[in-house]
């Protein structure tokens, strides 16, 4: 029996999963939490500490351990995923000048579009597979806004890293700048790095857009590679710590989202929703695939050697569920039991989920949630049921955009821990985009962790050995032909209201609402 652990850091908890690489069962699982720091007057603020995290992952992995009944020092590697573009600015010596810029900081918005800006006036080539937009998730626009709202701390600056990046470094007990380890993954999507264009965008061009970060690239030294290059080797105090033992394997980390699919099984066609607070998106394209504007990155060998990993997402999912149901004084659960036998757009209602702003294709912050066709007869539940519509039509959207790059479609995977427990959502995703959807049978959350860390440990030759012995299997739920029809003729109301309101396109929105209120009196009156 060999085992090996998976750390999967989230927004507000961290999960510990212990694996058996013989037969594939997952032994013990253990969670920590930390807070995460809002603000009262700013609500783009997201801060989280740094030792607060690392604190939760000895809780979570001696929990782990405590709960597989097993010796932690038998444990034969150690991985790690987190939540992304997630910074930290370091001092020369690896010691934090400042908190975590969590992935739901929003502060940086000025310095991304100025960012963009610069960008589209000098024709950037990193910018095309940004999607056209350099984001105010993402790592040059949270440092800047670092440099530019810390002046006593820009002289003590020594770099600054993605949450996984930091992790390993931290467990390896890495210090020297120049060995850090840094993921394709991480750098690729949220910093622009490619090497079709030799790593990192030209530091000119950075100056260009303030000279605060002249020399920045400079600072952004390290070992670039992907999850299955070796990070470095457990330090004794973490081993300590942790009870693990000292010098087992742990490799160059990755975002969950990426991992999360890995634990899903996802195959080259896949596209994956891992959805949760919010949803990621990620799909796998060959090596062909052309960037399309609005997708936020396509990175080659950042899921897969050998393959372009495509990452969209949407910036609340379950919020949003939770947030309707907080308003109701009712749980999200008690409201999806009462649209359990919903037809397509039986409410009479349509949302643009835009309630914490448009991730992809639009890019926008600055948008907020639209409900069309209330009258005084709508209840939270109807309400429920046009944003889990509104999810899948966004995602339509979104997937629909990723064929315009070239990416062939074969099957959808619904990830994350909403899918397992919300039936409801799973079959309105299958019957708006007309393909079977796949979910797994329990969450992969920590799953990909697992797969990485066996292959640290070399107990499988590939990715896709490791995945068809550790993957869960999956339930399928397949499109009903009549709704997926009438799932069509929404989508066209959807798709032109998305891009009216949030894109600036043009189209006739007066028949709207005489359409949705025909959605809702054909159920009642057939």
């Amino acid at each position: 029996m060999t085992l090996v652990a998976g750390a999967d850091f989230g927004t507000l908890s961290v999960r510990v999963t212990i694996m058996d690489t013989d037969d594939g069962r997952t032994l013990g699982t253990g969670i920590g939490e930390y807070p995460l720091h809002r603000s009262p007057t700013d609500p783009l603020f997201a801060r989280q500490s740094h030792t607060d995290q690392m604190d939760a992952l000895v809780r979570a992995t001696r929990t782990a351990i405590e709960m597989a009944g097993v010796d932690g020092t038998t444990i034969a590697a150690f991985a790690a995923d987190t939540t992304g573009s997630s910074v930290i600015v370091v001092d020369k010596d690896m010691q934090p000048l400042t908190d975590y810029y969590l992935w739901c900081d929003h502060t940086a918005h000025n310095e991304a579009a100025e960012i963009t800006e610069l960008a589209r006036a000098e024709g950037l080539e990193a910018l095309r597979w940004c999607g056209g937009v350099y984001s105010h998730e993402w790592g040059y626009a949270k440092l800047l806004h670092f440099l530019r709202h810390n002046p006593d701390r820009r002289d003590h600056v020594g770099t600054a890293l993605e949450h996984c990046d930091m992790v390993a470094a931290t467990l390896c007990g890495i210090t020297d700048l120049a060995d850090l380890p840094r993921s394709i993954c991480a750098m690729g999507h949220k910093w622009m790095w490619g090497e079709g264009w030799g790593g990192l965008p030209e530091q000119d061009f950075l100056t260009r857009v303030d000279p605060l970060l002249d020399g920045i690239n400079d600072r952004l030294t390290g070992r670039y590679g992907t999850s299955l290059d070796i990070a470095g080797n457990l330090a004794p105090e973490w081993a300590h710590a942790m009870g693990l033992s000292a010098g087992i394997p742990i490799p160059i980390g990755a975002f969950d989202a990426h991992w999360d699919a890995i634990g899903t099984g996802c195959k080259p066609g896949d596209v994956v929703n891992v959805i949760g607070t919010s949803t990621c998106i990620i799909a796998l394209g060959s090596d062909h695939f052309t960037p399309v504007e609005g997708i936020c990155g396509a990175v080659p060998g950042s899921v897969i050697p050998g393959y372009t990993g495509i990452e969209a997402g949407q910036s609340a999912t379950g919020d949003l569920f939770e947030a309707i149901a907080r308003r109701a004084g009712t749980d999200v659960g008690t409201l999806c039991s009462q649209i359990a036998g919903y037809g397509p757009g039986q409410s009479g209602l349509l949302r643009l989920t835009w309630d914490n702003g448009d991730r992809t294709v639009l890019v926008r912050s600055d948008l907020g949630g639209v409900t069309f066709g209330w009258d005084l007869a709508h209840s939270a539940a109807d309400e429920m049921h046009a944003a889990i519509e509104g999810m899948a039509m966004h995602v339509k959207i979104i997937v629909d955009r990723m064929a315009q790059g070239g990416l062939s479609v074969d099957r959808i995977v619904n990830a994350g821990g909403i899918p397992q427990k919300n039936n409801v959502l799973n079959q309105v995703y299958a019957d708006v985009l007309g393909k079977a959807v796949h979910v797994p049978e329990h969450s992969p959350v920590g799953v990909g962790a697992c797969v990485f860390a066996a292959l640290a440990a070399r107990e499988f030759c590939s990715i896709e050995d490791a995945q068809n012995r550790l993957c869960p299997p999956a339930r399928v739920f397949t499109p009903n032909a009549d709704s997926a029809a009438r799932y069509a003729e929404l989508f066209g109301h959807f798709e032109n209201a998305y891009h009216a309101l949030g894109g600036g396109g043009q189209a006739d929105l007066s028949n709207l609402l005489p359409a949705l209120r025909s959605f809702r009196t054909a159920v009642h009156n057939p």
